[in-house]
C-alpha cells in the first residue's frame, strides 16, 4: 500500500471509531430512558394500585425481598434522580462527540446544537418577569 492509501484508510478508520463512538451513547441513552419508564410505571402503579400497608417484593438479580411501599418508593426515585444524571450527562457527552465525527467528515458545526433547556429555576424566574 501506498502513503495515500495508508492515510484515506486512517481516515475511514478513525470516522468509523467516531461514528461508533456516536450510535454508542445513543443506544445507552435509550437503555437508560427504557428503564426510567419502568421505573415511572413501578411508581405509578405504587402509587395507585397498593395500600400503604402492604409489603412490596422487589427483584434484586435473581431474588426477592419484600420491603414496605415507602422504602421502595425512596429507592426507586433515588434510581430515577441517578437515571436522569446518567442521561444527562451521556446527552451532553454525545453533543461533543457529534461535533467530533462532523470535524473528521468535513462537516460544518451543526449551529444550535449545544442548546441546553432552562432549568426550572431559570423558567420560573422568565415567568415572573413576564407576569410584571
Amino acid at each position: 500500500m501506498d502513503d495515500a492509501s495508508l492515510r484515506v484508510l486512517e481516515r475511514l478508520t478513525e470516522v468509523e471509531e467516531a461514528a461508533e463512538d456516536v450510535l454508542t451513547a445513543k443506544q445507552q441513552i435509550v437503555d437508560l430512558d427504557m428503564k426510567r419508564n419502568f421505573n415511572r410505571e413501578a411508581l405509578n402503579a405504587l402509587k395507585h394500585e397498593m395500600s400503604d400497608k402492604e409489603k412490596v417484593k422487589v427483584c434484586f438479580g435473581n431474588m426477592f425481598i419484600k420491603f414496605s411501599k415507602s422504602k421502595t418508593t425512596q429507592m426507586i426515585r433515588k434510581d430515577q434522580e441517578q437515571l436522569d444524571k446518567e442521561i444527562n450527562h451521556l446527552r451532553k457527552e454525545l453533543r461533543t462527540k457529534v461535533g467530533r465525527l462532523n470535524e473528521i467528515e468535513g462537516n460544518p458545526e451543526l449551529r444550535g446544537y449545544n442548546l441546553s433547556p432552562l432549568s426550572s429555576d431559570e423558567m420560573k424566574a422568565i415567568t415572573s418577569l413576564l407576569k410584571r
